[in-house]
């Protein structure tokens, strides 16, 4: 079943937009589920490429990132979004979500790993966090800008 790139709800002014990287059909149809009734915009990617295209044509907030996503990993994913000037906080997702993904995902800068098949409470709290610290970093930058325009100004 084919799905559109955007799944949006009916309400999108002010939503929060988030974007799943994953070439799996069914983890698609499972987040749009999660996010059907919410104000939150659903953005997919299937590869690297077209992630990195969403990311230029929109401001996403949260990106959850197949920890495979051909070709390339997660790891490619961080590496490009950490030079974006309002990157998005990266949520990797997997099937084998062990210690190990966690202590590597945490320690190079994802915010969370969430195991598939995703748990909708999980889903939720992950990616409500994960947006707070995408909003709180954008909004101390808007406050460091006014404040040093404001004492050019003077």
């Amino acid at each position: 079943m084919k799905m559109p790139s955007t799944v949006e709800s009916q309400n999108t002014v002010g939503a929060l937009k988030v974007l799943y990287a994953s070439s799996t059909d069914d983890d698609h149809l499972s987040l749009q589920a999660i996010f059907g009734h919410s104000k939150w915009m659903l953005f997919r990617a299937r590869d690297l490429g077209s992630t990195l295209t969403l990311l230029r044509e929109h401001e996403i907030a949260v990106l959850l990132c197949e920890r495979d996503l051909l070709p390339g990993t997660w790891t490619d994913v961080l590496e490009h979004i950490q030079r974006l000037p309002n990157a998005p906080s990266l949520i990797v997702a997997s099937r084998l979500a062990d210690d190990r993904l966690w202590a590597e995902a945490l320690n190079l800068g994802a915010r969370d790993v969430l195991a598939k098949p995703f748990d909708h409470i999980e889903v939720i709290r992950s990616v409500k966090s994960a947006w707070q610290h995408w909003y709180d970093k954008r909004h101390l930058r808007v406050m460091a800008a006014t404040a040093t325009a404001m004492s050019q100004a003077s």
